[in-house]
């Protein structure tokens, strides 16, 4: 099953999944404008391996890059840095022995004093980070202040360091879902729940949700615990609500700024503050969802939001 591959990988710190550069460059369309004149680091990526190293060498002219910088984390040894300044590409190919290539002294993790200051030289950062260190690496990019388009795990809207973020409009979802990777030996995985994060505008992100249900009591009831409705699926939002409505997770993939407010992301019966102060607190987790006395087994984590007026 698709999240067992997932799971059994993050237990094993399994973190070698290559990128498509079919589903690269499906993404990298809805933002190509923001790419003119930019300096690109991937910095989990080696260029012999990392098909968005790749694909930004390809695309180098086309995407008008300044710079690309690409960084891998050796296991043993020294990393090595690759650049180029320009197109190097003839007919579609890659000419490797003209990229700028030189040893680093460290190993090329991403939180080395050398990668960072490849952080800093960049204007956008883009790659495949390794899911055990999602929120290390967000944080990093944070941080630094920088724009970033990367995958991750679809449970990371959870966590209790990136929540926030989505819910100040820092950080949000891309256009797609990543559903195949490669491993170094060549087999494929499926996973269900494998998306793109980042800080970049696209246009998905501006359109609204049509809504066309009509609320009523029956089909909305209330939390006996929270002030608010339950709506069990994105596309049975009710038009005429005002009041605030428990969602899926899956509304991110809809979420308008424009239209709605996002309030909340925890179990309705207890307040953010208070959760956060309980020794076992493990993000945003399903607790108590309870309408009309009844404990709603299926109900999983609830985004609180608001329609705009």
């Amino acid at each position: 099953m698709a999240n067992s591959n997932l799971t059994a990988a993050k237990k094993a710190k399994n973190d070698e999944f290559y990128t498509q550069i079919s589903d690269i460059e499906n993404e990298l369309k809805h933002y190509k404008d923001h790419f003119q004149n930019k300096i690109v680091y991937c910095n989990c990526d080696d260029p012999i391996e990392s098909n968005f190293c790749r694909f930004f060498i390809l695309k180098f002219a086309d995407y008008g890059l300044k710079k690309l910088i690409c960084t891998a984390y050796k296991t043993k040894g020294h990393g090595k840095v690759y650049s180029c300044e320009g197109d190097i590409t003839k007919d579609g190919v890659i000419n490797e022995s003209d990229l700028i290539v030189r040893d680093l002294e460290c190993n090329g993790d991403f939180r080395s004093p050398e990668c960072i200051a490849f952080l800093k030289e960049a204007d956008i950062v883009v790659t495949n980070p390794p899911f055990s260190l999602f929120r290390e690496y967000i944080a990093q990019l944070i941080e630094y202040d920088k724009k970033f388009l990367v995958i991750g795990p679809d449970n990371a809207i959870t966590y209790k360091e990136i929540f926030p973020l989505i819910k100040d409009n820092k950080l949000w979802l891309g256009c797609n879902k990543v559903k195949l990777f490669t491993q170094p030996n060549g087999e494929t995985k499926s996973f269900g729940n494998i998306g793109w994060f980042t800080n970049i505008t696209h246009k998905k992100r501006k359109e609204k949700l049509t809504l066309y249900k009509k609320y009523n009591a029956t089909d909305f009831p209330k939390y006996d615990n929270y002030d608010a409705i339950n709506v069990d699926k994105v596309t049975d939002i009710p038009e005429d609500y005002n009041g605030v409505m428990g969602v899926p997770i899956t509304f991110l993939d809809k979420y308008c700024p424009e239209q709605f407010e996002i309030l909340e992301c925890h179990e309705p019966a207890t307040s953010l503050e208070k959760l956060k102060q309980l020794s076992k607190f493990k993000e945003y987790k399903s607790r108590q969802i309870v309408v009309k006395g009844v404990l709603c087994q299926k109900s999983y984590h609830r985004i609180f939001i608001r329609k705009k007026q």
